[in-house]
Parts: structure tokens; sequence; C-alpha cells
């Protein structure tokens, strides 16, 4: 682990004097990608992982303020654009994986529907479906959105990272401060994990926190070294997910992958663009909130460029949530549709 966490420092340490987008995370990214696929003896770290996501939590729901919130209601006709574009893309994604790369139906499902990485592998594993494809079908997708996205709002929107000098230093903590920001995290994510719900170690501290910040408890949020460190860690266990994997063996469902993801972000920008046209809201905000990447990951790119936090955050929760929760019941509803495909492809 320490060579994973070494390679990531100097990624983030590289892209960060070179002044790129969100670099601590897409440096450690692209560097233990690297060294992932050229047989470096990596380690994921998935338990420092579990530590620093959380910490990602507390600095979301520190951006829930009453104002914020009193906004809401003007996202009802977003959010009702999510849940169409995510059903949507779910559905025609599935239908081509089976069609036209000949996927079986239940890895077609679980690989086409972008709700939580984990959740997705772990009940396509349960319906039968291969979870070594879907997890790096996920993996690419999740790794070509946190890529194109920021270089994209850099380069061709004009976007200029946002303040992290905001967040505060270390050394400026107060203890009473420092206390109630890690009790956020400890109760949120034990109290969501009881509740089993997805992306516990991620949803519970942003609510408890939420919470506590809108009550007026604390104005205080992570230290930008933390928050620093959670984006190594997390680009780092992005890069990992290709150990064990040569380009030989990846190159077919990479491409696939590749193509999906592209798709998916052309149909987000689609959607928010019609968002857009009847609320007013920003295109680019949608399309941030629209964008299929994972949940800890689109945040912090919203975070980086300046964007809506919490606006941003509220929809990928909703996303992850609705389509966890209807998995199961989805699949079945399709299955029929999906096994029928598989049989004219084979015909």
């Amino acid at each position: 682990m320490v060579l994973t966490l070494a390679l990531g420092g100097v990624g983030g340490i590289l892209f960060h004097e070179l002044h790129m987008p969100l670099p601590w995370m897409i440096g450690a990214l692209v560097f233990t990608v690297v060294a992932s696929l050229s047989g470096a003896p990596l380690v994921r770290p998935k338990r420092l992982r579990l530590y620093m996501v959380p910490v990602l939590g507390v600095m979301l729901g520190a951006g829930f303020t009453p104002e914020a919130i009193r906004h809401a209601s003007e996202w009802v006709a977003s959010l009702s654009m999510l849940l169409v574009y995510a059903v949507g893309i779910t559905a025609m994604v599935s239908y081509y994986l089976v069609r036209v790369a000949k996927w079986d139906p239940a890895t077609s499902y679980f690989s086409a529907s972008p709700g939580g990485f984990g959740e997705m592998a772990l009940l396509g594993e349960a319906m039968g479906a291969d979870d070594r494809k879907i997890s790096l079908n996920h993996s690419v997708r999740i790794m070509l959105t946190v890529l194109v996205i920021p270089f994209w709002f850099k380069f061709f929107e004009g976007y200029q990272p946002g303040n992290m000098g905001a967040l505060g230093n270390m050394a400026d903590i107060r203890l009473k401060d420092a206390a109630i920001l890690i009790a956020c995290a400890v109760v949120g994510y034990y109290v969501a994990r009881r509740l089993r719900f997805p992306a516990a170690q991620l949803l519970g501290p942003t609510l408890v926190s939420a919470i506590v910040h809108m009550s007026g408890l604390t104005e205080a949020r992570p230290p930008q070294e933390i928050v620093a460190l959670a984006q190594v860690v997390i680009g780092a266990s992005i890069g990992c997910r290709f150990l064990g994997i040569s380009l030989r063996d990846m190159f077919g469902t990479m491409v696939q992958a590749a193509g999906i993801t592209t798709f998916m972000l052309g149909a987000a920008y689609a959607g928010a663009w019609t968002v857009s046209y009847f609320t007013g809201l920003p295109v680019n905000t949608l399309w941030l909130a629209f964008a299929p990447g994972g949940l800890a990951e689109m945040t912090l790119i919203s975070l980086s460029l300046g964007i809506d936090v919490a606006f941003v955050s509220v929809h990928h929760m909703v996303r992850v949530i609705f389509l966890v929760a209807m998995a199961p019941i989805a699949f079945k509803l399709l299955k029929g549709v999906l096994e029928r495909a598989e049989a004219a492809s084979k015909g």
C-alpha cells in the first residue's frame, strides 16, 4: 500500500504543479492505472478509502446551507429528468450489450445501470452475471468520466479550479469543531450502514453533517490537507481496480465500456440541455449532475470546479439510491426482452 500511495502522491503533486483540473485525484488515478497495467505490485487501499470517503461526506454536508435548501423546490424537474435518463440509458445500453456485444442478459443489465459500483457487481453476481466483467465495465466508466469531465470544463468551458483554500487549514480548526466533524463521519457511517443505505460511507456522513451545519452547531469544514489526501486515496483506488488485468485481456471489454461511457455522457448532456431549456438552470451544472460518474468522484469534481455541490451531490445520491433499489425489480421486468434479444443475436 505504501507504493500505491507514494505513486498516487507523486501523480497528485505533478498534476498540481502543472495546474491540471482536480490534480490530486486525477494525478493519482493516471499514475496507478499505468502502474497496474504494467504489473507493478500495488495494493488497493480499501480500508484507507473507507476512512477517507466519510471525510467527503462531511464536506458535502457542510454545503447544505438554508439558502441552498430554499432552492430545492427548483430541482423537481431536473430530478425527474434524471430518473427518466437513468431508466432509459440502462434499458438502451442493456439491449445493445446483449444484441451487439453478445453479453448475457444479467451481465448486460448490471453493466449498463450507472448505479453504485460495488452494489451493481454484488447484485449482478447474485443474478448469475459475470461480476468481473461488470466490475471492469464500471471501472472504465468511472475512470473515463473522471478524466473527461474536468478537462472538458477547463479547456472548453473556461472553468478555473474552485478555491480549495476556502476549506481552511488543519492548524486553523478548533478542537471542538474537529470533534463535531469526526462525530458526523463516525455516527453517519454507522447509522447508514445499519440502515443498509447504498454508499453508506458517503451518504450517512453527508446527511448527518447537513443536519449539524444547518442547525448552526458548527460552520467548520474538513481541512484542505485531509481533502487532498482523500482525493489521492480515491484516485489510487480507481487505478488499482485494473490490477491483474492485462491490456490484451481487457481490450474488448474496455472498448465496449468506452463506447458506452461516451454515449452516456452525450445522453447526459442532451438531458441537461433539455432541462436547462425549460427551467433556466445552468446547463453545465446539470450536465455535471447527470454525468455517469461515481458519487464520491463527481462530488469532488463539482467542488474542484466551484459548481453547486449541494445540487450535484443530491442528484447523484438520488440516482444511486434509485438504481440500486430498483435493480432487482427492473432486471426481472427487462429479462424477457433481453433474453429474446440474446436469442436473436444467436440466430
